[in-house]
């Protein structure tokens, strides 16, 4: 029985421009434009197309379809991320570098989440950034496949983190509630939690950016504590 081909941008040889005025890389920019104004639903093959002063046809001379374009702008996205050396500032640095950048890029890119776990990150930038955090935690002392459990527990952390941002940002963000009207309906919802209720009181949470800020501080420095303590037992 054989499955379903699996098929990717970067397993075939990008074709030259068609013409001089145009190339793939000019394409996967205006894409990601579309992408940040209007999110995954904005994007088609004719706004893309409308918005290059080109008409759709002709861009499937440079990606055979939708699902390729968006590939070409996830892999863009891992190019704004930074990975400083750690044998220059060390893998603690390094790593929360690289967490706070990409938590910075997701949030400046909220459709790239969408993408999490349906596009692969097979293409250059997404494969250069991986095997520099590789290299971060080999730097540390891990070894064998503890260093690709290490990165995987910071992506999971920034992901875990960043993801309901996004979605609040995205569903809720958007409407002008009345922070003291939510703040009194949730207060009726736990009213038999008085825990909860005690930290509804809490001044901080008057600005809900800094709330998240701060809880994301709080829980990279724990996950580099925890691997940080791996390296010495």
């Amino acid at each position: 029985m054989t499955g379903k081909q699996f098929t990717s941008v970067w397993f075939r040889e990008p074709r030259k421009a068609a013409t001089p005025a145009r190339s793939r890389e000019e394409i996967v920019r205006a894409a990601m434009e579309l992408l940040d104004e209007e999110g995954l639903t904005g994007l088609s093959m004719r706004k893309l197309g409308a918005k290059l002063s080109a008409g759709a046809t002709s861009l499937y001379w440079y990606v055979a379809n939708k699902d390729e374009l968006l590939e070409l702008a996830y892999d863009q996205i891992w190019a704004e991320m930074t990975v400083p050396d750690a044998h220059e500032v060390g893998w603690r640095d390094a790593s929360s570098s690289w967490a706070y950048s990409m938590r910075a890029v997701m949030l400046r890119h909220p459709w790239s989440a969408s993408l999490l776990g349906h596009v692969p990150a097979l293409g250059p930038h997404a494969l250069t950034a991986s095997d520099r955090m590789r290299k971060v935690f080999k730097a540390a002392g891990f070894r064998g496949l503890d260093v690709d459990y290490a990165v995987a527990a910071v992506t999971a952390f920034v992901y875990g983190m960043t993801l309901p941002e996004i979605a609040w940002d995205v569903t809720v963000g958007d409407y002008d509630y009345d922070a003291e009207e939510m703040r009194g309906l949730v207060a009726k919802a736990a009213a038999d939690f008085p825990d909860m209720l005690e930290s509804l009181a809490m001044e901080a949470y008057e600005d809900p950016a800094v709330v998240r800020a701060t809880a994301f501080d709080f829980g990279l420095v724990s996950v580099l504590d925890g691997l940080e303590r791996r390296l010495v037992t």
